[in-house]
């Protein structure tokens, strides 16, 4: 079993603290891994490596070259994908070719933004004064503290680190202490890439002994955290406090909507992919299926047909469907939101059950599980379950399926499934989320920002959007005039 240390300036070091955690196998049980347990003091000297690199060597590289270095580590994540996948589907009980398949993705992040780094521009403003010259230019903020979640720890920690470091910022992570192993392999990949000490530091541990001051360091500029909304509100209260610039992409209670007149196969294998892929452990899942009544019926017997015979197991198996749920006290939560389901009258006509015995490891596994006679009101259809869990929700028409959508604290992502196009576009300007996907699910891509409305969050991730947290805009005035006016006398 492998003991990790804390990745700070290029150099391998113990926490302050000598203390280890282990990391745990979701599937086994059993301790894989030990990692360190960060503190305070560690939390320093990362950020101070950070901001020195920020002052030093990495603000002397030309933007090209900060460019050239991420398509560099793009190419190694691409090379070492494998290793990097079986580190996090370890760590985190995901399917190991859909974790494959992230971290090949996870690359492309890098290689967008490494082009991206030279092609930040100002503007020369048409300002109306005379003998003026005005331009702006955009600055990178400083140090970029992220903090980032188990379910998918190095695609999450790409979408924050690719676009500070292309805006040419430095880095101090800190992964969730259930998935700290791939961040240290990601680290790696940064050394041997040729980065500058100090550009990419990783700090492990418990939020409240590392999170927490890596918020309030006086060198960090920018916090971009991925997690749920009540820990997001702590975050940006605690940022606020410091006057600190913060991304939040958080959680989410998504609505599928399905018409009658969709295409009911292709939709039904899309809310299946939408709530069961991941085990439902992600913040865009598809947790409300709102049904149009007509087709309730019918479109619900699909989906038990699809989930009856679906294979849980062995992540790192071939033909596995769905792994266990990353930890135990998630295993926990999932378990007791059927249970309120139960009670507040729901029907429980899929699933519902934990499994357990041979094949199943240490039996944190949770069947796909389907609620119907749901009404939006209650607690399954307004919290997060963050587990597989779908609840069936009838509407009439096109107002009723907005109202119900929209009837939720939560703005991340939303469904649509309708073979009209004026539909289509009704429904996606009408629905409150920052992603509104049409006869698709949990499509993303590095081209284009992701993030949500309401309590789903702050801010973009993705595209040239995402670039633009990262920097600061500055005006510069130049004038061609060596007579300044009277002091006293302003002109306007």
């Amino acid at each position: 079993m492998q003991t990790y240390q804390l990745f700070i300036d290029n150099q391998w070091v113990e926490p302050d603290s000598g203390s280890y955690f282990d990391a745990l196998d979701p599937f086994s049980g059993a301790p894989w891994a030990r990692v360190p347990q960060g503190n305070a003091r560690d939390v320093d000297r990362a950020c101070r490596a950070a901001e020195a690199a920020f002052h030093g060597p990495w603000s002397r590289l030309s933007a090209t070259e900060r460019g050239m270095l991420l398509v560099r580590l793009a190419q190694l994540i691409e090379q070492n994908a494998e290793q990097l996948a079986a580190a996090e589907s370890r760590d985190n009980g995901k399917l190991l070719g859909e974790v494959l398949g992230q971290v090949r993705y996870t690359a492309k992040y890098f290689r967008y933004y490494g082009g991206l780094a030279d092609k930040i521009q100002g503007a020369v403003v048409p300002i109306d004064k005379p003998k003026v010259f005005n331009y702006t230019r955009y600055e990178p903020v400083g140090v970029v503290a992220t903090i980032t979640p188990w379910n998918s720890s190095l695609l999450l920690t790409a979408w924050k680190v690719a676009p500070a470091l292309c805006a040419g910022n430095t880095i101090v992570a800190k992964p969730s202490e259930h998935t700290s192993v791939s961040m240290f392999l990601l680290a790696r990949l940064f050394e041997q890439a040729g980065f500058p000490a100090g550009v990419f530091n990783v700090v492990t541990g418990l939020g409240k002994d590392v999170g927490e001051p890596l918020v309030a360091h006086p060198a960090v500029g920018v916090v971009a955290f991925t997690g749920g909304d009540e820990g997001g509100r702590r975050v940006a209260v605690q940022a606020a406090q410091h006057l600190k610039r913060c991304t939040l992409e958080l959680g989410g209670k998504s609505p599928n909507i399905v018409f009658d007149d969709a295409d009911l196969t292709n939709a039904a294998n899309g809310v299946v992919t939408g709530i069961f892929s991941a085990g439902g452990q992600t913040c865009m899942a598809g947790s409300r299926l709102l049904l149009q009544e007509s087709i309730h019926d019918r479109f619900v017997a699909r989906l038990l047909e699809i989930c009856k015979d679906a294979r849980l197991g062995n992540p790192a198996e071939p033909g596995v469907q769905m792994g266990p749920v990353a930890t135990r006290p998630q295993f926990d939560k999932v378990m007791d939101y059927i249970a309120i389901a139960k009670a507040e009258g729901a029907q429980c006509v899929q699933g519902g059950r934990s499994r357990s015995g041979p094949g199943y490891g240490a039996g944190q596994f949770v069947e796909p599980t389907i609620f119907t006679g749901v009404h939006n009101g209650m607690r399954i259809a307004q919290e997060e379950v963050f587990g597989p869990v779908l609840s069936v929700i009838p509407f009439k028409d096109e107002a009723d399926a907005v109202r119900i959508g929209n009837d939720i604290r939560f703005g991340l992502a939303a469904g649509v499934w309708t073979q009209s196009l004026h539909r289509a576009m009704v429904m996606s300007e009408r629905l409150r989320a920052g992603t509104v996907w049409v006869n698709n699910y949990r499509s993303t891509s590095f081209t284009t920002p992701f993030g949500g409305f309401k309590n789903s969050g702050l801010g973009r991730e993705g595209g040239v959007e995402a670039v633009k947290e990262f920097l600061e805009v500055k005006s510069v005035w130049i004038s061609s005039d060596l007579q300044m006016p009277d002091p006293f006398i302003r002109k306007y």
